[in-house]
């Protein structure tokens, strides 16, 4: 049977843990070649590699920093040189600087929106490029760029508020070939991060409508459809997937 992905190719940008990871597997099951951009903990990343190439899957992880713009090119070059095109797109690497408004270090503001907003931009930059029509760019936030629900998270939520500026402007500029442009914005998921046992668990919790920690496959299966065919009329919207969080 053809699965739905069978002969795409994806990267997932923060592939190989939590929310990434589960995403990577999701796209692979579902047939595609799927490359993966890690940062450090490169044994979870040959594990997980590991994983899916022996479920049959063509499978590929790079280790790069991507708020190094050169590394994050070089990267993406990689993969459509390993694979010969890019159908897929998943921006998922996240970082979090978080704590009092006075006591931010002076490099957080240029740290966090290198990764969280500059290696989302130029990533949907250079695979729009290779892109042919039907191509999908999908960009994980998080739902506090909606709504913060405490002190000392302005830097991280100013970052992820950028993401949907930035999926609309996509969605406008590629919609005539066809690539569509979403976000998906995670509230509280059981992951290493945010664990459902772990000391804010019930905090995180307490605001939702469905008071339990989301799962990170939750979350891929979402990613799945808005890169499937199906998907292809839904662009430049905002997905949240929060347990009522916001609602």
């Amino acid at each position: 049977m053809t699965r739905a992905f069978t002969g795409k190719v994806a990267l997932v940008i923060g592939g190989t843990r939590g929310i990434g990871a589960a995403i990577s597997r999701q796209l692979a099951a579902d047939g595609a070649a799927v490359a993966m951009i890690h940062r450090s903990r490169s044994g979870e990343a040959d594990a997980l590699l590991a994983e899916l190439q022996a479920t049959g899957a063509d499978a590929l992880t790079i280790a790069a920093d991507v708020g190094d713009p050169v590394a994050l090119n070089d990267a993406i070059d990689t993969v459509i040189a390993r694979f010969g095109r890019l159908d897929i797109l998943i921006n998922n690497a996240g970082l979090a600087i978080t704590g009092p408004l006075a006591d931010y270090p002076p490099d957080a503001f240029d740290r966090v929106f290198a990764v969280n907003v500059r290696a989302p931009f130029l990533a949907a930059q250079k695979a729009a490029g290779v892109m042919t029509q039907g191509g999908r760019i999908i960009t994980i936030g998080s739902i506090v760029a909606d709504r913060m629900p405490g002190a000392g998270g302005t830097l991280y939520a100013a970052s992820k508020a950028a993401l949907a500026g930035m999926t609309r402007g996509l969605a406008r500029d590629l919609g005539d070939r066809g690539i569509t442009a979403n976000l998906v914005q995670p509230g509280p998921i059981d992951t290493e991060r945010n664990p459902a046992d772990g000391p804010n668990a019930e905090a995180n919790r307490s605001p939702l409508a469905i008071r339990r920690h989301g799962s990170a496959e939750e979350v891929a299966v979402l990613v799945a459809y808005l890169a499937s065919g199906s998907a292809g009329f839904v662009t430049g919207a905002v997905y949240n997937i929060d347990g009522g969080w916001s609602a």
